[in-house]
C-alpha cells in the first residue's frame, strides 16, 4: 500500500508541477526515480518532524501541492501543533502520508504504534482524515488528492493486504461503500480492519446464520453521515471495528452522529478497537489485533454476543 501511494505520487509530480514530495527520514531508495527525475521538488529531510510540516506549509503558500510521509506516529502527535496552526488554521492543500497506522509496528513498541493517529487528526477543523482497504483502493483514491481543498491524512497500512476493494464501487472521498448488505446487524469499519469484518461477517453467516452488513468507511473525516443514518433505520444494532484505540475514532464518530441526530431512535452499538491504555505487548500486527479480539474469529464471537443480547 505505501508503495503504491508513493508511486501515485510520483506519476502525479510528472503531470502537475506543483506536486512535491518531502521525507522525513525514509530508507534509501525511497522514490528514486521521482529524485532523478525532479530533484528540484524531492526533499528528504532528517529526523525533524515539525521543521518539514512548516517546509510544506511555506511550499503550499507558494501555489504548491506537498506529500509528506514519514510513520504514522512521527506526523500526526509528534507534530500536531505545526500541523493544527500551519497547516489546518490556514486550510492549506498538503497532504500527509502516515507509515504503518494501526499496530504495523508492533516489533518497535508503542513509540511505533499509531493508536491514536485517527482521532488526533480527526479533532483538527478543516483535516480530511482516509483509510483505503488495500493498494488498488489507494491507487484510485490518491488522484483525487490533487486538487481538493485543505489538508489530507492519509493512513496506510503494512502492504500485502488482500485485495477485497471492487472498481466498480469506484472512490469519492466522505462517501461509504456498502461491501455487503446488512441483515439484523451492520458492521462498520475502516482501513484494513475492512477485510477481517468482511471475513467476521461470512462467518457469522455461514456458521450461524446471523446476516451481518460490512460498511466501509474508508473516509472517518468527512463521515458519509447520510449513508450511516439510512442504515441506521434499517438493522437492530451495530458493530463498529477500528484498529484504534476506542477514544475519538470510528467508532466515535459513529456515537457521535447517532447520539447526534437519532438520540434514543439509534439502534444499539458496540465499539470493538484498541483499549484506552498503551499497548504492554510485543510481536507482529496480527499478534497484537489477536491479542485486542480484533482478528475475524473474536470479531465474530464479540457480534455473536452482541445480538445474542440485543436481538432477543
Amino acid at each position: 500500500m505505501r508503495k503504491t501511494s508513493l508511486d501515485c505520487v510520483y506519476e502525479l509530480a510528472r503531470r502537475d508541477p506543483r506536486v512535491v514530495f518531502i521525507g522525513s527520514d525514509l530508507g534509501a531508495g525511497t522514490l528514486d526515480s521521482f529524485k532523478e527525475e525532479m530533484p528540484e521538488r524531492f526533499f528528504m529531510e532528517g529526523v525533524t518532524e515539525q521543521n518539514i510540516i512548516g517546509m510544506a506549509a511555506g511550499l503550499a503558500m507558494e501555489g504548491y501541492i506537498p506529500y509528506v510521509n514519514t510513520i504514522a506516529t512521527f506526523i500526526t502527535r509528534r507534530c500536531f501543533e505545526q500541523v493544527a496552526v500551519d497547516l489546518c488554521l490556514h486550510n492549506l492543500p498538503v497532504r500527509l502520508i502516515g507509515n504503518g497506522g494501526g499496530l504495523v509496528y508492533a516489533p518497535l513498541g508503542p513509540t511505533h504504534l499509531a493508536i491514536e493517529d485517527i482521532s488526533i487528526m480527526r479533532s483538527l477543523p478543516n483535516m480530511t482524515v482516509v483509510a483505503p482497504v488495500d493498494k488498488e483502493e489507494m491507487a484510485r483514491f490518491v488522484p483525487q488528492t490533487l486538487d481538493m481543498p485543505g489538508p489530507v491524512y492519509i493512513r496506510l497500512a503494512k502492504g500485502g493486504d488482500p485485495i477485497v476493494s471492487r472498481a466498480e464501487n469506484g472512490f469519492t472521498v466522505g462517501k461509504a461503500i456498502l461491501m455487503r448488505d446488512p441483515g439484523d446487524i451492520l458492521l462498520v469499519s475502516t482501513g484494513v480492519m475492512t477485510n477481517r469484518a468482511l471475513d467476521a461477517a461470512a462467518a457469522l453467516e455461514a456458521t450461524g446464520g446471523l446476516r451481518c452488513g460490512v460498511l466501509h468507511m474508508h473516509t472517518v473525516k468527512p463521515l458519509d453521515d447520510a449513508a450511516l443514518l439510512d442504515l441506521a433505520g434499517k438493522v437492530r444494532g451495530i458493530v463498529t471495528v477500528e484498529e484504534h484505540t476506542l477514544v475519538g475514532g470510528l467508532g466515535s464518530a459513529v456515537n457521535d452522529l447517532l447520539g447526534d441526530r437519532l438520540g434514543r431512535r439509534a439502534p444499539p452499538v458496540l465499539r470493538l478497537g484498541i483499549p484506552d491504555r498503551f499497548p504492554d505487548k510485543y510481536g507482529t500486527q496480527d499478534d497484537l489485533l489477536g491479542y485486542y479480539g480484533l482478528q475475524p474469529d473474536a470479531i465474530a464471537s464479540s457480534v455473536r454476543e452482541f445480538a445474542s443480547v440485543h436481538l432477543r
